[in-house]
């Protein structure tokens, strides 16, 4: 069971967020708060094995502190905001779902999140539109370009046949 810290200081959307994170069996939230002190304090006490932290908090604080902070206790967080982060943040977050976001939403992104920092190649087919994950590894470089020869695969009866009923070109 994933363990799930919610940061969100407006307190409706997180306890909607709380009910939808709830909704799958496999993931529990031990804790809500609506700035840097109490998620620091509920972290500390509790050991969640992820936070979902929103990036304007109450008395001041930012989501991008409480990241920070998390992040050297070794708690991994996903931002959930209504304006992403303008680059990239890898050694802060996971990735950033954006509001307005779907129960399926939630699900999916929680979900590529738990692959993620287990290591497991992700097998869900498409990712939300409103989730962005940010790259921790570096680019693959580029091989030099070579001109090779590549036979073109051969195409199934069941490949073929469908090509002509939907009419797609050969």
């Amino acid at each position: 069971m994933l363990k799930i810290l919610i940061v969100e200081d407006d307190s409706q959307l997180a306890a909607t967020l709380q009910y939808l994170v709830e909704d799958n069996p496999r993931y529990r939230v031990v804790g809500l708060a609506d700035d840097a002190a109490g998620a620091l304090d509920i972290a500390a006490r509790e050991r969640p094995d992820l936070a979902l932290v929103d990036l304007h908090l109450a008395r001041g604080s930012t989501g991008f502190s409480v990241a920070a902070r998390l992040n050297d206790d070794g708690v991994p967080c996903l931002f959930v905001s209504g304006k992403a982060p303008s680059f990239p943040m890898p050694d802060l977050a996971l990735g950033c779902l954006l509001k307005p976001f779907t129960g399926n939403d939630v699900h999916r992104a929680l979900g590529m999140a738990e692959d993620l920092m287990r290591g497991r190649e992700t097998l869900r087919p498409r990712m939300p539109q409103n989730l962005t994950f940010y790259q921790t590894a570096a680019e693959p470089v580029a091989a030099p370009e070579q001109t090779v020869f590549v036979p073109a695969p051969r195409r199934s009866l069941t490949q073929r046949l469908g090509q002509w009923i939907t009419g797609e070109a050969h």
